[in-house]
């Protein structure tokens, strides 16, 4: 059974991701056909990036790049939950993402945006950077507002049509995976 790994994008203190995964991961579990996990980049305190050779050629040095490495090979695909910030992703998960090359190669990955606007910069962004990567990034995805899917910006509260959305993407990168574990075979 392939296993897709939900990416809680953001380190920063009082983010709102953390709620984000854990509603997408509610959601996720009740599927029978792939198994899923959390993955908080804060817990792997990652500093900036301090590999002294490029990723791809997977000469790591560092304790913490070997944990984080073992640690996304272990999935087929991927639910990317991405503060915007500034128009872009959180630097946080850019420098997460560029510690690593061949560990992301030939899998899929959805995307959960969050912000003003939806999270809608961010992941165009992030679709630029997973592409340079492999990633195959399927083309439903979740667009959370603050406006809207928090009451006062501060607790969340999706919105009634979200969960659809989430069941649509999970649709997409569940069938990716598969396919593409095949390729990586």
């Amino acid at each position: 059974m392939i296993k897709i790994g939900i990416i809680v994008g953001s380190t920063r203190p009082g983010r709102k991701g953390e709620a984000i995964a854990k509603w997408v991961y509610e959601i996720a579990k009740k599927r029978d056909d792939a198994k899923f996990e959390i993955v908080d980049i804060a817990t792997f305190n990652l500093p900036l990036l301090d590999e002294p050779m490029p990723p791809m050629f997977e000469e790591y040095t560092k304790p913490h790049t070997l944990k984080w490495s073992k640690k996304i090979n272990e999935f087929d695909g991927f639910i990317f939950v991405v503060p915007e910030y500034n128009h872009s992703i959180s630097g946080a998960l850019k420098n997460a993402i560029d510690f690593l090359y061949q560990e992301w190669n030939n899998k899929a990955a959805g995307i959960v945006g969050y912000g003003a606007a939806g999270g809608a910069s961010a992941a165009e962004s992030l679709r630029m950077i997973l592409a340079e990567l492999q990633i195959a990034d399927v083309r439903n995805q979740v667009r959370i507002s603050l406006h809207t899917d928090f009451i006062n910006f501060e607790t969340f509260k999706p919105a009634p049509h979200q969960e659809n959305s989430v069941k649509g993407m999970l649709n997409q990168v569940v069938t990716w995976s598969n396919a593409l574990k095949t390729v990586r075979n």
